[in-house]
């Protein structure tokens, strides 16, 4: 008769319709040496009740940390904002410096005689045509490994 009445207050616990005498009850009856074989894989589960409340906590509460961590955040935030303020400075007066010779660097690269611009401009070209020469030779490489590599394949 126990046996049935076990099972019933264990399929109410599964449903959750169980009062707290009938969970006592389960976890008196898991905790003891005769439990019917059927019902031994429950055993672990109500035995890890009683397991937990012989446990005792060692950590101690401290109510003052979350007040530190709060500090914390404040100096965190004022530091940032004297960072994002000398940033903003900075880049004010790097760019009040670079926009006072601006005149001068609106009169780069022109030529009052022709004939300084045209060396010059064929200086700058030959100096590209150079780096396009380059390019093109390794383009050139690239055609000679397709080649080799379609032969290799093909075969």
């Amino acid at each position: 008769m126990e046996l049935d009445k076990i099972e019933n207050i264990l399929e109410k616990y599964f449903q959750g319709e169980t009062t707290i005498a009938e969970e006592n009850q389960l976890k008196e009856y898991f905790s003891s040496s005769d439990v019917a074989q059927h019902l031994e894989q429950y055993k672990p589960f109500f035995g890890y009740f009683s397991q937990v409340k012989q446990q005792k906590s060692t950590q101690e509460l401290s109510f003052s940390e979350p007040r530190k961590k709060k500090r914390n955040a404040a100096w965190l935030s004022i530091a940032a904002s004297v960072v994002v303020l000398l940033g903003i400075g900075t880049y004010y007066f790097a760019s009040e410096k670079s926009a006072a010779p601006a005149v001068a660097q609106s009169e780069l690269g022109t030529y009052d005689d022709p004939e300084e611009a045209l060396a010059a401009t064929q200086k700058a070209l030959a100096l590209l045509s150079n780096n396009v020469n380059v390019g093109i030779e390794s383009v050139q490489y690239i055609k000679e490994y397709e080649q080799s590599k379609n032969k290799i394949f093909k075969q």
